[in-house]
């Protein structure tokens, strides 16, 4: 009776929350013709406090704050590596980002692959990264939905059943009513929602721990006790700097590459304001840090999870320190959390296949409303294919897809973000690098279990290292050993229509880099 009552208070807050985030998430005004930049960047001008909330709400996701304290719960100290690599965001945001926002501003571009096409004047590399980027973040996507099946199962209800079928309908019917007419306007006035509500709902979860547990001390005493007195098996973290060091730092970068993060830095209004949104990020920081400290009190509390689903420590904390009513809300704003960041990858997921494929090779005659108008329905229909892939799959094989994802994506980091600081390396050699950076890390990851860390061994050197800095140091060497080779092999490079001072504009029907 408990689970009905706190899935019926989840849904119908979740409901009300994002009825109320409806009715301030108005589309376009009626005299603004639909653009591309519009939907998807909100034409450019989202301001310092709405680019931080976003941008904080793409970033850390709802299954994020299920993830960290599960691994805490699950395998100890690895979680702290995750506190590590969001630290190191705003460093490589100011870094890199704000520059690529002026870039793409001056000169008309959408997308992270509009602008490898401009930089590099490659059509194969800039489908690669489209299409990396796509593939990339589906698993990233399915996430989110497995962080919400995760609330449904603590409540007692199967993502499967009738009951948890209308609940995830409910839900992103929600989504379908905030991208459709708003685009990235309605998801940025979504993302006040989200950061009360996780706010809300870690500060209570945390003043639960330690007025039901103890202080913090006491709580970590307890859950040492547990693990010795129950004979639990807590995962060893992998040792050695080279292993925290390489994890922190590409999981950091790779995040950076992921379309969404592109999409919203790109929609702020200049790259200072960007810069200064930046700066706010470390209070998400601190908010995933207390989460942490959630897996440890779900030990504490004598809970239990279902074997390989430590995702389920937080629900399962909920339910035992909170009231019905109370766990019910609680569940309700993790459900409307999740839903901004699957709104943002969705579209930003969209537009890539809308620009760089579909007006590319299968439209060029695409006017800009008809490309919002095939972005609209894209964006539904990949929403509907990560809910199918998240319950057709076992949580751990989307956990799997969604490792992969990570060095998939970061293998576009040289044709991306290194391109912003020279225009040394060759465009034919930036591809050829990429392919083998997919094709190595892709092969490191499987023959080895899927395990983020690998032993590389060169000589009597031995050092773990994430998978996915392998393989782009791979991609790296690749590139930077063919960029001298191919031009003495008569090998034309591509037009670098940004430092030609050209931008890409729409001349009739048609998109065309026009020289200024």
């Amino acid at each position: 009776m408990g689970g009905i009552i706190n899935g019926a208070i989840a849904v119908g807050f979740a409901l009300i929350t994002g009825g109320a985030a409806l009715a301030g998430a108005r589309g376009a005004p009626r005299d603004e013709l639909p653009h591309p930049a519009r939907w998807a960047l909100a034409g450019r001008g989202l301001g310092t406090a709405s680019t931080s909330l976003l941008l904080g709400g793409t970033v850390y996701t709802a299954y994020t704050y299920i993830a960290v304290p599960g691994l805490m719960f699950g395998t100890g100290g690895l979680a702290l590596y995750s506190l590590v690599y969001t630290m190191l965001l705003s460093p490589l945001i100011m870094v890199l980002l704000p520059r690529l926002r002026d870039i793409a501003a001056r000169h008309g571009l959408i997308t992270g692959a509009d602008y490898v096409r401009a930089r590099h004047g490659s059509q194969p590399l800039a489908l690669a990264v489209a299409l990396t980027g796509i593939l990339a973040t589906m698993p990233y996507l399915a996430l989110q939905v497995v962080g919400m099946t995760a609330v449904l199962r603590s409540m007692g209800i199967a993502p499967t059943s009738l009951a948890g079928g209308a609940a995830l309908a409910l839900l992103f019917t929600l989504f379908a009513l905030v991208t459709h007419p708003g685009g990235l306007r309605a998801c940025a006035r979504m993302s006040v929602v989200k950061a009360l509500l996780i706010g809300a709902m870690v500060a209570v979860l945390v003043t639960l721990a330690v007025t039901e547990l103890g202080p913090p001390g006491r709580v970590f005493a307890l859950a040492d006790h547990r693990i010795a007195t129950d004979g639990l098996t807590i995962g060893v973290p992998p040792q050695g700097f080279t292993a925290y060091a390489t994890l922190a730092l590409g999981s950091a970068l790779a995040q950076l590459m992921y379309p969404q993060v592109l999409m919203v830095s790109l929609a702020s209004r200049s790259g200072n304001t960007l810069r200064a949104a930046t700066n706010f990020l470390p209070a998400w920081s601190l908010s995933l840090g207390l989460s942490a400290f959630l897996g440890v009190a779900a030990l504490a509390s004598g809970g239990r999870t279902p074997s390989g689903h430590a995702e389920l420590a937080v629900p399962m904390l909920v339910r035992t320190l909170a009231p019905d009513w109370l766990a019910g809300v609680l569940f309700g704003a993790l459900a409307v959390g999740g839903l901004l960041p699957a709104v943002v990858m969705a579209m930003s997921m969209a537009m890539l296949l809308v620009r760089n494929v579909y007006s590319e090779y299968l439209n060029p005659t695409a006017t800009p409303k008809h490309e919002v108008r095939v972005a609209r329905g894209a964006s539904l229909a990949i929403m509907a294919g990560a809910v199918a892939f998240a319950l057709l799959l076992q949580p751990q094989d989307t956990i799997n897809l969604h490792l992969l994802g990570g060095i998939w994506i970061l293998q576009t980091l040289p044709a991306v973000a290194l391109s912003l600081f020279t225009q040394w390396f060759h465009q034919r050699a930036l591809f050829i690098g990429w392919a083998a950076g997919m094709v190595l890390g892709t092969a490191l990851a499987g023959l080895h279990g899927f395990s983020s860390v690998v032993d590389i061994g060169i000589g009597p050197f031995h050092a773990p290292v994430y998978v996915a800095m392998a393989a782009l140091a791979v991609n790296l060497v690749t590139a930077a050993v063919l960029t001298p080779l191919l031009g003495p092999l008569g090998v034309p490079r591509g037009h670098d229509s940004i430092a030609g001072g050209a931008a890409w504009e729409r001349r009739g029907s048609k998109y065309a880099f026009v020289v200024e």
